[in-house]
């Protein structure tokens, strides 16, 4: 049997980040268009964006259980990490067996009484009396009708036709811009540190902190959003941020090297409050668009296209970031601030033209804005009539074959 006989914070990597098989973007992809469908427009940003907050608690868990393992150099260094993540399917497999399905799923299927059950499974009658599953029922109805008319089929090939191609590429974008708007260079915060002359457990520690604070971002970011700051608002924003300290990183590679130290000690700090910023805007706020932005007949193929280039972005900047701080590499060091910080800066050019505010709109309206063309700028301003849009003769005759006439003309008029 082989024995490690390395430490294991050298067998995880000095990012103190738990990489986790890219599988699990199954999980990232379901769980976002899930929340989207079971939860009212109003906690449509809160409940997609709390996703983030479960990623930061599980890497903090990974953090925690690493840093316990730093003194150990036998083989049980990366044995008991890998072991505990036994721990989870458990409970995840019989929550999943008592969630409600999705009513979207189920309408878009024609199962309408179903998805009336579901609904039910989702309320709380005593607390909103003036809910009414039939008329919500008959707005999914609708908007997958309006989808229909102006969707032509419900393939990945249909994500790049007509509209929904525009969707198609700003979901992927969005996602993308996670990882280009330096996130893997931020990952190296404990690197800047053990530089600075810290231990590996003292590193570690700020690694700690630095998935706390993602978790505390999720809150800040809600707490944005209940001020009124839309997603679009945020995401821009915080790149604006992102780029600005990317350049102050850039700027301290050129402190002296006798103050090598104290260089190192503001890098990884500074990259503390860029966590802090990309987790109260990007990294949070992302979840809420890729899954509102989207239809709802192609929404989790487009998703799962999104994820795609995420994944294919953040192999590249995983592969590029250690050669550019490697000192028998590339050895940028800090300035590779500079190089992520422009990258950042066109991220925000392309966010202020092609991302829209999607917050406080149903999805028939988001599909309406689309099919009209409306500017990403002039989304949130622009008033649109939902039942004013005709559904034409074809896309009836095909729910009346699927649902029953009656069933039709019953969920269809208020």
């Amino acid at each position: 049997m082989w024995h490690c006989k390395r430490p294991s914070h050298e067998i995880w990597g000095r990012t103190g980040v738990l990489k986790t098989v890219q599988p699990w973007g199954v999980f990232q992809t379901l769980c976002i268009t899930y929340a989207s469908e079971v939860c009212p427009v109003a906690m449509r940003g809160y409940l997609t964006t709390y996703v983030n907050f479960c990623w930061g608690l599980g890497q903090e868990i990974g953090i925690g259980v690493i840093m316990s393992m730093l003194k150990r150099e036998d083989e049980w260094a990366y044995r008991i990490p890998y072991a505990l993540q036994w721990m989870w399917p458990v409970p995840l497999i019989i929550g999943v067996y008592f969630a409600p399905e999705s009513p979207w799923w189920l309408v878009r299927r024609g199962r309408l009484e179903e998805a009336k059950e579901s609904l039910a499974r989702l309320t709380s009658p005593e607390l909103n009396s003036d809910f009414d599953a039939d008329e919500t029922v008959a707005m999914m109805v609708h908007t997958t009708a309006l989808e229909q008319k102006t969707t032509s089929g419900a393939t990945y090939w249909d994500c790049f036709k007509g509209t929904d191609l525009r969707r198609t590429e700003i979901v992927c974008m969005v996602w993308a811009i996670q990882n280009l708007s330096g996130n893997s260079f931020s990952n190296y915060s404990t690197y800047f540190l053990t530089q600075a002359g810290l231990d590996s457990t003292k590193a570690y520690g700020f690694a700690l902190g630095q998935y706390g604070i993602n978790m505390v971002g999720v809150f800040g970011a809600w707490f944005l959003m209940s001020l009124g700051f839309g997603r679009r608002s945020l995401y821009l924003y915080g790149l604006c941020a992102l780029c600005v300290m990317l350049f102050i990183l850039g700027f301290l590679g050129l402190v002296p090297k006798e103050h090598r130290r104290e260089g190192s000690l503001a890098t990884g700090s500074i990259m503390l409050g860029w966590a802090l910023a990309y987790q109260l805007t990007v990294g949070t706020v992302c979840y809420s668009l890729v899954s509102e932005i989207s239809t709802r007949r192609l929404q989790i193929k487009t998703v799962a296209l999104g994820r795609m280039l995420y994944i294919v972005v953040g192999i590249v900047c995983s592969v590029l970031t250690p050669y550019m701080l490697n000192p028998g590499a590339w050895n940028w060091s800090n300035f590779a601030g500079f190089f992520w910080g422009g990258i950042c800066f066109l991220c925000i050019i392309y966010t202020y033209f092609r991302v829209p505010e999607p917050s406080g709109r149903s999805f028939a309206e988001l599909d309406l804005l689309f099919e009209q063309g409306v500017s990403a700028r002039k989304f949130k301003d622009t008033e649109v009539d939902v039942f004013a849009e005709k559904v034409d003769d074809r896309v009836l005759e095909n729910w009346e074959h699927t649902m029953g006439q009656s069933r039709v003309e019953k969920a269809l008029v208020f």
